[in-house]
């Protein structure tokens, strides 16, 4: 039996398009028939955008111990759009319970340390002399968070990395996904 999220808050906006009542209330219905015990759901975004022929639904959910859960989708039809990328959510969260509940047995992935090496550019005829452009900026919100709720987060989504700062250490790191399947921590030192 799914309980639905009566009290959860959901936050509909539109890039390129004016967000109608019954598109608005059919992305609430969706999501708040997203149950599941864990992780629990404090908050719930859907962002949806429309160019031409691609209308695309973006699903991003705030769950508690820092957890982030996002997913997209684009079709020709925004109500469809909504329906695959809360099915992508859906998935997502019992990949992640399925992880919590077989945390009993021991781990695969470690987490690696890197040491961080400056080359010198001398002697290297190759390189130009002009300046990389920073083409995107992005704000990515630092929380502070334990290395194993770093993993689980970057287990639960799609990016390459997760910044943060560790509740142990309370220096900011980054965790990574390796090719290998095995995760690596950056831990900054300034000497």
């Amino acid at each position: 039996m799914q309980v639905a999220n009566k009290n959860l808050p959901i936050k509909v906006t539109g890039r390129h398009v004016t967000v109608t009542e019954p598109i608005k209330e059919y992305a609430y219905k969706r999501v708040e028939g997203v149950h599941l015990d864990y992780p629990r759901i404090i908050e719930a975004q859907v962002i949806l955008d429309v160019q031409k022929y691609r209308q695309t639904a973006e699903v991003i959910l705030h769950c508690s111990n820092h957890i982030t859960i996002e997913a997209s989708a684009e079709t020709d039809d925004l109500y469809a759009s909504i329906d695959q990328a809360v099915d992508k959510i859906v998935q997502q969260m019992r990949k992640y319970k399925t992880k919590i509940m077989r945390q009993h047995r021991p781990r695969r992935q470690e987490v690696r340390h890197v040491d961080e090496h400056v080359l010198s550019a001398e002697g290297l005829d190759l390189i130009e002399e002009t300046e990389p452009a920073v083409i995107h900026t992005e704000k990515y919100p630092v929380k502070p968070m334990f290395v194993d709720e770093a993993v689980l987060q970057l287990e639960m989504s799609s990016r390459q990395f997760v910044v943060f700062l560790n509740a142990k250490s309370e220096k900011f790191n980054v965790l990574y996904r390796r090719k290998d399947g095995d995760f690596g921590l950056i831990d900054p030192s300034f000497s």
